[in-house]
């Protein structure tokens, strides 16, 4: 399965321009320090595995954000297709595929 997933705080006031990079910086650290395949973009992070290994990563994560404020805000979109592997790379690669043979 890949999960895709965003936690930050909120309740912090610690940065006046809003900023939650920091907490974001210690759960996406929980995340990469868990071997799992996973990627990070400006909006989510996506990490692929089996379900209980995923979901475990995930909770770390969304604890390791507690610190930095009274709440957490945890969104989740996933993924599950039994059987498949390597899914984080190979979605990519076949719709760079698909691009490439529309001529687009």
């Amino acid at each position: 399965m890949i999960v895709a997933f965003s936690v930050a705080p909120s309740g912090t006031g610690s940065n006046p321009d809003g900023s939650v990079h920091d907490a974001v910086a210690a759960a996406v650290k929980v995340v990469r320090d868990s071997g799992l395949p996973n990627r990070t973009s400006s909006m989510f992070t996506e990490i692929e595995g089996e379900w209980d290994e995923v979901f475990d990563v995930v909770k770390r994560a969304t604890e390791a954000v507690a610190p930095f404020g009274s709440r957490i805000s945890l969104v989740i979109k996933a993924d599950i297709r039994p059987g498949f592997e390597g899914e984080i790379d190979g979605k990519l690669e076949r719709l760079e595929h698909a691009i490439e043979e529309s001529g687009q």
